[in-house]
């Protein structure tokens, strides 16, 4: 493995869109690990949702990069590789009544991971004036904080 020097802030902006991107398709395919564990018809209906929108967010980091002149490519991300590594030992252990649960906890750990990423992007996208983009990352960024109500809401509604 090689290894990256960051030496300016756009270097590090570089190094976070990779990741970004990489961490989007690390949660593409959790989701639909967690659709296919989760044990109800709606959780797996909300999981798969969550995919298509998904495939729409990588859809519009591919653009960011393009805006930003970037060549496009990705960077690991051994943040999302570890909730998704948790997820499985997780729902390994679980019994059938509670994969609801466990899935959704878990979904809901990698939402937040997302917003703050897309936070820690949107900071110096917007120091750069570049609307184009900081418009998409923001589209991304609001999905992920509306995603992160309704898993917290079903989760909300299986506790109680």
């Amino acid at each position: 493995m090689s290894q990256v020097n960051l030496e300016t802030p756009e270097d590090l902006l570089r190094l976070q869109l990779r990741t970004a991107l990489t961490m989007e398709d690390d949660s593409l395919a959790a989701l639909g690990e967690l659709a296919e564990a989760a044990a109800s018809p709606d959780v797996k209906k909300l999981f798969r949702h969550h995919a298509d929108e998904t495939k729409q967010q990588i859809e519009n980091l591919k653009k960011v990069f393009q805006l930003l002149e970037v060549p496009e490519s990705t960077a690991a991300s051994p943040s999302t590789k570890g909730i998704s590594k948790q997820a499985e030992s997780l729902i390994a252990k679980t019994a059938k009544p509670l994969r609801d649960q466990v899935t959704l906890s878990a979904a809901l750990g990698n939402e937040h991971y997302e917003m703050a990423a897309y936070q820690s992007l949107i900071i110096p996208v917007t120091a750069l004036g570049a609307s184009d983009a900081l418009k998409l990352l923001e589209e991304n960024r609001e999905q992920e904080v509306h995603t992160s109500e309704e898993l917290a809401t079903r989760l909300k509604e299986l506790v109680s």
